[in-house]
């Protein structure tokens, strides 16, 4: 692993959804970054490969963290954007025999689909990979080893590599979505605005009057358990780069499984979540079976016109 990357911070690239992008900032603080501009659904930020890591890992907020290494201005046309693209020296980057795949996002007067941006971007990886002797990657659209970032804007590019992967706010628990889902990193966020994390270390109860498939809850019990969101996450996007640590990574792990063990034994929050349909009920207690937090939420089968929550909060309380 080069210096740059073992001791020196990274730049890069923190997005989320539109509209968060405050409470994502007070994130970044915490996990250990250093917050600079702020674009629309997005902030840069200076950071370590370590805390990187962390913020791939306990990130409530984040859509992707992405390396930025490369930014070009004046590029409007393909011969452009490929001239842009093959000056990074991407083979320092891209293992052999590792697959890649390239979001493009953005368009100029000359780029106006994203396929053909992505298709551009991919054209001149392979160049550069070959000037430099290296084996040529394969695409590989539905599960890359590695996911390139690439987002023109009034003729500016930014190139990064996508550390996460897939989406952060994709946890893994939600197989059964249920109806009108809401994403985790939203649920995160109407958490994090209410001022849960407080409430939760104070042993206040919440309750879901129409929990659906259990989200605000599961997320609102990982919060409470002080259990990282992606704990249970099998691959993040540095796992295909050639800069990867594993030993770092590792360590994190370790931290996070003790702090989540510790969490959900001293977690003092009440969680309960109601619904009238079966279907809803059941795709929610799978879902927190999922997550590794079903002992921490309580399930009932009762619609909102009959609901009495401080009965059953009272209830609760005295078993």
């Amino acid at each position: 692993m080069t210096e740059q990357y073992q001791n020196e911070a990274l730049d890069l690239l923190v997005t989320c959804p539109k509209g968060i992008e405050q409470l994502l900032e007070g994130e970044l603080i915490q996990l250990g970054a250093t917050p600079g501009k702020t674009t629309v659904a997005g902030i840069y930020v200076s950071a370590s490969l370590e805390t990187a890591y962390r913020l791939c890992l306990w990130s409530r907020l984040a859509n992707r963290v992405i390396v930025i290494l490369q930014r070009a201005s004046m590029v409007d046309t393909a011969a452009q954007l490929l001239s842009a693209v093959t000056v990074v020296p991407w083979a320092e980057h891209i293992a052999a025999g590792k697959t890649l795949a390239v979001d493009f996002h953005g368009r100029s007067e000359h780029i106006r689909h994203t396929r053909f941006g992505a298709q551009t971007v991919k054209d001149g990886v392979v160049d550069a990979m070959a000037l430099a002797g290296a084996e040529r990657p394969q695409v590989d659209t539905k599960s890359p080893d590695m996911r390139l970032y690439a987002h023109l804007h009034r003729s500016n590019l930014t190139l990064g590599i996508d550390l996460s992967g897939e989406s952060l706010h994709r946890r893994g628990y939600r197989l059964d979505v249920g109806h009108a889902p809401l994403k985790e990193n939203l649920a995160a966020a109407l958490l994090v605005r209410a001022g849960w994390q407080a409430r939760a270390k104070a042993g206040e109860p919440l309750i879901d009057p129409l929990c659906g498939a259990g989200t605000l809850l599961i997320e609102a019990a990982l919060m409470a358990a002080d259990q990282a969101p992606n704990l249970n996450r099998r691959r993040f996007g540095f796992h295909g780069w050639a800069h990867h640590q594993q030993a770092i990574w590792e360590e994190l792990q370790r931290e996070a499984q003790a702090r989540a063990s510790i969490g959900r034994k001293r977690c003092k929050s009440a969680l309960f979540g109601f619904d009238q349909s079966p279907a809803a009920l059941s795709a929610a207690k799978a879902n927190a079976m999922r997550a590794g937090i079903p002992a921490l939420i309580t399930f009932h089968g009762q619609g909102l016109p009959s609901l009495n929550a401080r009965k059953v909060w009272h209830r609760n309380q005295v078993c």
